[in-house]
């Protein structure tokens, strides 16, 4: 039944990736926005080059979705309510940075490596049984080498689908920006306490990305009930592509979050789905 309960975790985290995090474009009339700073830093071109370079190995979608728009902030995608930059009045960009005091950096660090723990603790339980193929002990029939052979280009398309466009592109990106978020101060309490789920975007988001993930939710559970009825060794071959992908996940947050984190700076192009504010 563990095992089951992981299967269910680790599809549920994968398809939540395809619904949750879109890159927002935005289309302006100038042909080049130029950065102002906020305050008197010492931060020059050379750094912020330096640092985009450091995101776009973590996120390369979100940042080459952000590049194909003429203007590149700071921060995230600017979104009228859930842009973690800012603009002045009159319409001139800000350049800002994320607010790393020790309580924010707390509770961000709770979000992030939250998710990374559901993920790692997947691929725990899910690890023996795909493994077991290879096995000495009794009873375990060697694969052949046409299962052999699915058991490697099953791993190669979780590698890709689930690891790299699921996770890296989509969800290590939103998980990390949605982290940013949370200020102790500010914050519900709920928000804090649950702040993992906060940052995979279950709840407090737009509306449509809530619908997306929990219609989602149900329909994972009903491909899991499924799939824990393949016959040995297609289990062990998809559970083998799951540890793949989930692992490529857990590095994707948690070197994004390490560069946001060293760099001052969030998921550039990243839409957190954060709620309109009601006024």
């Amino acid at each position: 039944m563990h095992h089951h309960a992981a299967l269910v975790g680790v599809a549920l985290l994968n398809n939540l990736a395809s619904g949750f995090s879109s890159p927002a474009s935005i289309s302006l009339p100038t042909q080049m926005a130029v950065f102002q700073r906020v305050d008197n830093s010492s931060v020059n071109n050379n750094v912020i080059f330096q640092t985009k370079q450091q995101q776009q190995q973590i996120f390369p979608s979100a940042t080459a979705a952000h590049q194909s728009s003429p203007l590149a902030v700071r921060g995230g995608a600017l979104r009228a309510s859930t842009a973690i930059g800012s603009s002045t009045d009159n319409g001139e960009l800000l350049e800002k940075d994320l607010n790393l005091s020790f309580g924010n950096i707390l509770a961000s660090l709770w979000g992030a490596s939250g998710v990374a723990y559901i993920l790692i603790k997947a691929i725990v339980r899910v690890l023996p049984i795909a493994l077991e193929p290879f096995s000495k002990a009794d009873g375990i029939v060697p694969l052949t080498n046409f299962q052999l052979s699915s058991y490697i280009l099953t791993c190669l398309f979780f590698a890709y689908a689930e690891g790299y466009k699921g996770f890296q592109l989509k969800f290590s990106p939103l998980v990390v920006a949605r982290s940013f978020t949370i200020q102790p101060k500010t914050s519900p309490f709920h928000h804090l306490l649950l702040a993992p789920l906060y940052s995979m975007g279950l709840f407090h988001a737009t509306k449509k990305r809530m619908i997306v993930s929990w219609c989602v939710t149900i329909g994972v559970a009903t491909i899991v009930a499924a799939v824990k009825r393949m016959p040995y060794p297609w289990r062990n071959i998809v559970d083998a592509g799951v540890v793949i992908g989930l692992s490529w996940g857990t590095i994707s947050i948690l070197g994004g979050y390490i560069i946001s984190l060293l760099t001052g700076i969030a998921p550039i192009g990243v839409d957190p789905a954060m709620p309109e504010k009601k006024e």
